[in-house]
C-alpha cells in the first residue's frame, strides 16, 4: 500500500476519561507495520534528528534516554548516551538500555538495521516523510503513541499556516528562478524531486531544476553545467563538510548562479530533515531570493 494511504488508516485506541485509567495507542506506521502501546512511553530512543525535534516540540522530550551520535540540535539532550549513527546504531547498546519504543527512519538506507531491530524483538516505528502532507501526518501519529494528540495537531495545523502565508507571499513571483540544491559536494551530490527539500524550494517561490523522482541523486558536471541554475544552495553539515567555494571549484565557477554571486549556505539539520523547522527553512530561502517581497 501507498504510504497516503496507510496515513488513512492508522488507528488510535485512548481511554483518559478517568483517573488511573489505563492508555493504549496504536498506529500504522509508513512500512505498513502497526505499532501498539501499552501506556504512554517513558523510555524511548529517536534515531533521526527530525523526529527528535518533532518529539521535543510536542512535549515528550522527557521520555528520551539516549540519542544517536549527529542528534545534538537541542542542548538538554546532549548529556544522553550515544547509541551510534541512525542509520547503523550499536543494536546491542539499544538492547541493553530497554526502550518501550524506538522511531526510526524507513527506506532503503535503513531497511536492514530495521529489520535487525523488530528481530530482536524491538519496538520500532519507522517513518520517511517526502511531502509536506506526509510530514504532518507523522507528527501527528508520534503524537497518538505519546498522548499528546492535542499538541500534534496544534503543530501540524501552525505549520500548514505558516506555509500558507509563505506562499501567499512568493504567489506575486511572475517568474520563478531555478535552482540546484548541494548535498555533498564530493562526490556531487544533489536533491531530487522526491524530498522534503522540493517541497521548500517550491514553497519559497522557486523552482528545482534537476528533475530526477529521487530524494538524491549523483549528478555529472556536465549536466549541471547544462542546467546552470540562477541559485546554487549549498547545505553545511554531516553530509557536507566543510565545501569548498564554488568559485575555487574547477567547474562551478562557470555557473552563472556562481558568476553572479548567487551562492546561498544553508543549514542541513534544517533544510534537509523532515522536522519541525521546514516552514523556517522555505521563509528563509524565500527570503534570500526574494528580498523586495517580504520588505514590510
Amino acid at each position: 500500500m501507498r504510504r497516503a494511504e496507510l496515513f488513512a488508516i492508522f488507528l488510535v485506541v485512548t481511554s483518559l476519561a478517568l483517573p488511573g485509567s489505563s492508555f493504549s495507542a496504536c498506529i500504522v506506521d509508513d512500512t505498513g507495520v502497526e505499532v501498539c502501546l501499552e501506556g504512554k512511553p517513558s523510555r524511548a530512543i529517536s534515531l533521526y534528528g527530525a523526529f527528535t525535534e518533532t518529539i521535543w516540540e510536542l512535549g515528550g522530550g522527557s521520555a528520551l534516554i539516549a540519542r544517536t551520535k549527529n542528534d545534538n540540535t537541542i542542548a538538554e539532550l546532549e548529556p544522553l548516551p550515544v547509541v551510534g549513527t541512525g542509520l547503523r546504531p550499536n543494536i546491542e547498546y539499544l538492547m541493553a538500555l530497554r526502550p518501550q519504543l524506538i522511531i526510526s527512519r524507513s527506506g532503503k538506507s535503513s531497511g536492514e538495521t530495521l529489520s535487525m531491530m523488530r528481530q530482536r524483538g524491538l519496538v520500532v516505528a519507522a517513518f520517511d516523510p517526502r511531502t509536506l502532507d506526509e510530514l504532518y501526518s507523522v507528527i501527528e501519529r508520534i503524537g497518538v503513541l505519546w498522548g499528546l494528540s492535542g499538541e500534534a495537531q496544534t503543530l501540524a495545523g501552525g505549520m500548514r499556516a505558516r506555509f500558507e502565508e509563505i506562499i501567499a507571499v512568493t504567489a506575486k513571483v511572475k517568474e520563478r528562478p531555478g535552482v540546484v540544491y548541494e548535498i555533498r559536494a564530493e562526490p556531487l551530490t544533489v536533491a531530487g524531486t522526491s524530498g522534503i527539500v522540493d517541497a521548500i524550494i517550491t514553497a519559497a517561490g522557486a523552482v528545482q531544476l534537476v528533475k530526477n523522482d529521487k530524494k538524491l541523486l549523483m549528478l555529472d558536471i556536465e549536466e549541471l553545467m547544462n542546467i546552470n541554475p540562477d541559485y546554487y544552495i549549498i547545505q553545511r553539515g554531516p553530509m557536507n563538510k566543510n565545501p569548498l567555494p564554488p568559485a575555487e571549484r574547477t567547474h562551478h565557477s562557470k555557473l552563472k548562479a556562481v558568476r553572479e554571486e548567487r551562492i546561498f549556505y544553508v543549514d542541513e539539520k534544517v533544510f534537509s530533515r523532515p522536522g519541525p523547522r521546514v516552514a523556517e527553512a522555505a521563509e528563509t530561502l524565500s527570503r534570500f531570493i526574494f528580498p523586495e517581497l517580504w520588505k514590510r
